[in-house]
């Protein structure tokens, strides 16, 4: 029985950068072996143990044979006689196929030291084009590593599995994982980029327009660490609602994103406007977007707009601050003092705080500059 350490945390130590979590290789054992040494079973569909100290994954080394379309259509196979260059084969990119031993020792049979060295993503073999969740790793993995480029081949390769069909059996759920992961890395710009040249853009995400300033606006978005949903809104801004609406449901993007992406490209127009809006107009959209309740959303919601707005202008977006002022004035009204004051004519309650939303609000114009 011996143990590797694989995948990103050889990788990402080779490259320099910090190591977060580490996956371990067993060669040589079976899962009795694993429990008598105490570790706890996780893997449905292939031996995973964690380790009882540290929790860590320790995977047997295993083979896999392509059954079905898909990522889910393989049967693995783990047994004492699986090498560590049987299970490395197995792995998507050279660069995630090395490993390293107890001693420190490398073990790169697919030349993973030289592509990180050329910074390559390169597969490993044509295995790779059995699982079209790979095609999105890549460009992931293009998202956080900014000088890496993609081998010739290995683009080739990604092609010929989107004109074969093998995106179209991703799981909607899987997916948004890695768009989601990649939105969040340093340029997501570089995930869209893969994606469409591969030609995998059109076929998971048909509804984006992928323009030069959308790019440019999502990494402004990750420059200035804004939060996913607020990421997920730059890169819908430019998409009818009703669409946004229908591939939030395909791919099942969680409510606080889709909500936060539907408002930013609804009212979009009316953030830009805002300095040369009415009382009655800054109020009745302060209300529109929930903010009296979300005053952090509406913040998400201009962040959104303004990434779009100064990569289009190249300037200082002044609509944000004045219209968190607003919402600030609003905010301060006693929505409650004054319902309980109406308590006899309860219909005229909400006219009555809403006037004086407008009132608190003409009051903040005039006292405040417009920028």
């Amino acid at each position: 029985m011996k143990i590797y350490t694989v995948g990103g945390a050889v990788r990402d130590a080779l490259l320099g950068l910090p190591v977060k979590d580490h996956d371990h290789v067993v060669v040589g054992a079976t899962p009795d072996d694993m429990l008598r040494r105490g570790f706890r079973p996780v893997g449905k569909d292939f031996p995973v143990f964690l380790h009882p100290k540290t929790q860590e994954e320790y995977a047997l080394a295993r083979t896999e044979r392509k059954t079905a379309p898909g990522y889910r259509g393989f049967v693995f196979h783990a047994a004492p006689d699986v090498t560590l260059e049987d299970d490395l084969v197995r792995r998507d990119l050279t660069i995630n196929a090395i490993a390293r031993d107890e001693d420190g020792q490398l073990t790169d049979p697919f030349g993973g030291v030289d592509d990180i060295h050329n910074k390559v993503f390169r597969h490993v073999s044509d295995a790779f084009g059995e699982d079209p969740v790979r095609i999105l790793r890549v460009a992931r993995f293009a998202a956080r590593f900014g000088d890496f480029t993609v081998a010739p081949a290995t683009l080739v390769l990604m092609r010929s599995m989107v004109a074969n069909g093998e995106v179209d059996a991703l799981v909607a759920e899987r997916v948004w994982q890695e768009v989601a992961k990649g939105l969040m890395e340093a340029q997501p710009s570089r995930m869209l980029a893969v994606l469409q040249d591969c030609g995998a853009l059109p076929r998971i995400l048909p509804e984006l327009d992928i323009a030069p300033h959308l790019l440019q606006a999502i990494d402004r978005a990750a420059a200035a660490g804004l939060e996913l949903c607020v990421r997920f809104a730059v890169l819908m801004l430019a998409v009818p609602v009703a669409q946004i609406i229908a591939l939030g449901e395909r791919l099942r993007v969680p409510n606080d994103c889709r909500e936060l992406a539907v408002m930013a490209a609804r009212e979009q127009a009316a953030i830009a406007g805002a300095l040369a809006s009415s009382a009655e107009e800054l109020v009745s959209l302060c209300e529109r977007c929930d903010g009296l309740r979300k005053p952090q959303r509406f913040v998400q919601l201009l962040q959104a707009v303004e990434c779009d707005a100064r990569t289009r202008q190249a300037r200082d977006f002044p609509q944000s601050a004045w219209l968190q002022a607003m919402l600030a004035a609003v905010r301060g009204v006693d929505a409650g003092a004054l319902a309980l004051a109406c308590a006899q004519e309860p219909k005229k309650i909400p006219a009555v705080i809403h006037a004086a939303r407008v009132e608190a609000v003409t009051n903040a114009i005039s006292s405040r500059e417009v920028p």
